[in-house]
């Protein structure tokens, strides 16, 4: 005699199962289907359960750090009001240190894109070959 406790449960594995015959066979098998949970649990070696990282969960990390970065520029800004001269090549011009510094720092990181980009493109190229 079995009792219910010693037969264990099939394990639940996400796959959707293909619909019932029709009576019209096809020649293709049917291939099963993964469903994507939308959030992985991991179980941690103290026996919790946690919820894995996701995208969006990094994107909102990236907007809360790119705002606190944001303010601390505006506040750097708004104390360096002080008008300097700058000569840049045949122009001539005036503009306050923060917003100087606010655009050398903006050119520096379309440098770095720009030679980032090339890189990318180079390796790309070369995957392909």
């Amino acid at each position: 005699m079995t009792s219910h406790a010693e037969s264990p449960e099939p394990e639940r594995t996400g796959e959707v199962t293909p619909p019932a015959s029709t009576g019209r066979e096809t020649q293709e098998p049917i291939e099963r289907q993964t469903v994507q949970p939308t959030e992985r649990q991991i179980v941690e070696p103290n026996g919790r359960k946690s919820v894995a990282k996701s995208r969006t969960g990094d994107t909102w990390v990236a907007l809360v750090a790119a705002a606190l970065i944001g303010m601390v520029v505006l506040i750097f800004i708004l104390q360096n009001l002080e008008q300097q001269r700058v000569d840049l090549f045949f122009w001539d011009f005036s503009l306050p240190v923060g917003i100087l510094v606010l655009l050398s720092v903006i050119a520096g990181a379309l440098v770095m894109a720009l030679v980032g980009g090339v890189r990318i493109i180079q390796l790309r190229r070369a995957a392909k070959r």
